[in-house]
């Protein structure tokens, strides 16, 4: 499988970079006292990081917002994920626990401040591609507790594969149908950035979280994959 990035990401946004995580042998399952760790700890570097600062005022963040608002995104009504989850670290309650596996990219997310996720291998139908959506793109999500299938908006950017779009936004929201759930064994892992995070702080990022993912499944064969 293989992440490609269409032209039109390419010259809209020309600053994306992108690490790719390929687990397979994974044990997944509930949250548990060592995931909670990462994400106290996440949160407590992420506190750090910001010494009193919002999210937004992280130059990342700042980068993140331009190119959501590039492509027609309200970047303080749809926040890329890494904003979105900085601003429940810091909230009363705290970051959500999913399961380990969420918890471990989570993790990554909130103290590097870089959007982070992860997708089921067995799930997805071919390659992954980051494009810039016709808006006929199909994607299923729930609402009210029923699936429904949506469309992006045209133009929008959007992760898809060759069933329809995992991610709405870029990496605003996910569907359910690739999602990473307690019997996950295989998975791909992406780390996000945008200038002007260095390639070098985005390797650090992928290799924490390949150490985190070896800690909480043993024996799991782990790839990282050179940044694109």
């Amino acid at each position: 499988m293989r992440f490609i990035v269409s032209d039109g990401v390419r010259t809209l946004v020309p600053g994306f970079t992108h690490l790719a995580i390929e687990a397979r042998g994974l044990v997944n399952g509930p949250s548990d006292d060592a995931s909670s760790a990462l994400l106290d700890d996440a949160a407590r570097r992420l506190a750090e990081r910001l010494d009193g600062r919002t999210p937004d005022q992280d130059p990342h963040i700042a980068a993140w917002r331009a190119a959501y608002t590039a492509f027609g995104a309200k970047p303080s009504r749809t926040r890329n994920s890494a904003e979105a989850l900085a601003r429940r670290a810091l909230a009363d309650g705290g970051l959500p626990r999913i399961n380990r596996l969420v918890d471990a990219y989570n993790a990554i997310s909130v103290a590097h401040l870089i959007p982070a996720g992860g997708e089921d291998l067995d799930r997805i139908q071919g390659d992954m591609r980051l494009i810039r959506a016709v808006g006929d793109e199909p994607f299923t999500t729930t609402a009210g507790g029923e699936q429904t299938v949506e469309h992006p908006e045209t133009g929008e950017i959007v992760w898809c594969d060759d069933e329809g779009v995992t991610c709405r936004r870029w990496n605003w929201r996910q569907g359910p149908r690739t999602r990473i759930d307690d019997a996950t064994e295989n998975a791909i892992f992406l780390l996000e950035s945008l200038a002007p995070m260095t390639v070098d702080a985005l390797v650090a990022a992928g290799a924490e979280l390949a150490e985190s993912l070896e800690r909480l499944s043993p024996g799991a064969r782990i790839t990282v994959h050179s940044p694109v």
